[in-house]
């Protein structure tokens, strides 16, 4: 049986590695003279997609690879979590997330001083609206965020074949990508946003401009109603 601790600490390795990975793609994307440049958004779901299926493998056994501070607080509402692991867990991602875009941050260090264009610098450590309209914003993560939770724990609990749970997870991740993330940037996950958000303003990062904390609410509070009723919503159909 796990401990706490062990289970904290795979939190913090997934929800790194995630962000690694995810906020890595963008900056490849978009930061000159990357070999990347240019890339474009199907490549950018697809390396999120399988950047949570990597997750789910670091983390799955130990802590269930929750990853996402919405998605614990739903869990935990429904009474798959226990409410005492709630604030490790939510802390160990927000930690690990942070970690992560410090960790793009090194990886692309030569690069941000070649690059002059402020906003891209920011899409790299987290969302901004395509247009901001906080209605709307606000109405568009949630329901990305009730997608990702209804049908994760959906194909948690209905997995064609054994083991292919997390690819399913991952195929998921791609999808709300491609159908859904055009309006925000699809965070989905208050600790994807908050956590590299914190880290953009925090870094000696070449001609950045502000964080954008105005807008840093949005794609926290959403995604915890969205995911709270996702789970609710699942409980529901399933029992």
């Amino acid at each position: 049986m796990p401990t706490p601790m062990s289970q904290y600490l795979s939190e913090f390795v997934a929800t790194g590695i995630l962000i690694l990975l995810g906020n890595g793609v963008v900056a490849g994307a978009l930061l000159n003279r990357s070999k990347a440049q240019g890339a474009g958004w199907g490549v950018i779901t697809a390396a999120w997609g399988l950047a949570v299926l990597i997750g789910i493998f670091i983390a799955g056994p130990t802590s269930g690879a929750i990853m996402n501070p919405a998605l614990t607080l739903a869990l935990a509402a429904i009474g798959k979590l226990s409410w005492s692991l709630v604030p490790g867990f939510v802390a160990a991602q927000l930690a690990g997330a942070f970690a992560g875009a410090v960790l793009v941050w090194l990886s692309y260090l030569a690069h941000w001083r070649l690059s002059d264009d402020p906003a891209a610098k920011l899409a790299i450590f987290c969302t901004a609206p395509a247009v901001r309209d906080t209605r709307a914003n606000l109405l568009t993560e949630a329901i990305g965020t009730f997608v990702l939770t209804f049908a994760a724990l959906a194909i948690g609990a209905n997995s064609l074949a054994p083991g292919l749970g997390p690819f399913g997870v991952g195929l998921l991740v791609v999808v709300i990508g491609m159908s859904l993330g055009g309006p925000t940037g699809y965070a989905i996950n208050p600790a994807r946003d908050l956590g590299p958000r914190l880290a953009h303003a925090l870094l000696p990062i070449a001609g950045k401009g502000g964080s954008d904390w105005g807008y840093a609410w949005v794609p926290v509070v959403a995604p915890v109603v969205g995911a709270v009723a996702g789970a609710f919503a699942f409980q529901a159909v399933y029992g």
